[in-house]
């Protein structure tokens, strides 16, 4: 496999999730993109915050390239720590929606340019370990940016039982609720008779 094709095929790894994750929001309220579902507060719409934040990191200071539409709360983690997993009222969908694609356009400019092999160095990270090729970087925000789309699966299908990767694909075995209602029982069941 050619570095161009391989690029490809990580960058493509890349959007596939960033995509599943903005899809959890499509056709839900204000309220429930913004509610917190679980005990430590996890939001869909702040998953997609802190994605853009994780990219704009990655893809940014690591490599030197502090884009000039980076959110100003990057630097805001002293105060408060949480400050990219939830959204105030003040900041509406599409800002987040946008900053989100902002981060893509970022990481992309920075691939295009440096290339796989490129090395930089993560500021919050110690020794060693703390420098990294653009290569690994995309695997890095792949793997983190999957992890919050499971997030976002779970919410969302608690919301509203919306499940699946994407509208068009939910990679899901069927989509038949009479059979999910009997999956779900045989599972209970399977869970009370082990405790017993």
């Amino acid at each position: 496999m050619s570095a161009q094709d391989e690029q490809a095929m990580l960058l493509r790894y890349l959007q596939t999730t960033r995509d599943s994750l903005l899809w959890k929001l499509e056709g839900l309220t204000e309220y429930d993109v913004r509610r917190p579902m679980t005990p430590t507060g996890t939001n869909l719409l702040g998953l997609v915050k802190h994605c853009a934040g994780v990219e704009f990191g990655y893809f940014g200071r690591t490599f030197g390239r502090d884009p000039e539409d980076a959110p100003a709360w990057l630097d805001e983690f002293d105060d408060d720590p949480q400050i990219d997993l939830w959204v105030p009222a003040s900041e509406t969908r599409a800002d987040i929606v946008g900053l989100f694609t902002a981060s893509w356009k970022n990481t992309g400019a920075v691939v295009e340019e440096l290339g796989l092999d490129a090395v930089g160095r993560v500021p919050w990270w110690s020794g060693e370990r703390a420098v990294i090729t653009v290569r690994q970087a995309i695997v890095h925000v792949s793997m983190d940016l999957t992890r919050h789309a499971g997030h976002a699966d779970i919410i969302r299908e608690g919301i509203d039982g919306a499940a699946g990767l994407r509208a068009d694909n939910s990679n899901l075995s069927h989509d038949d609720p009479l059979k999910w209602q009997e999956y779900y029982d045989k599972v209970e069941r399977a869970a009370r008779e082990a405790k017993a």
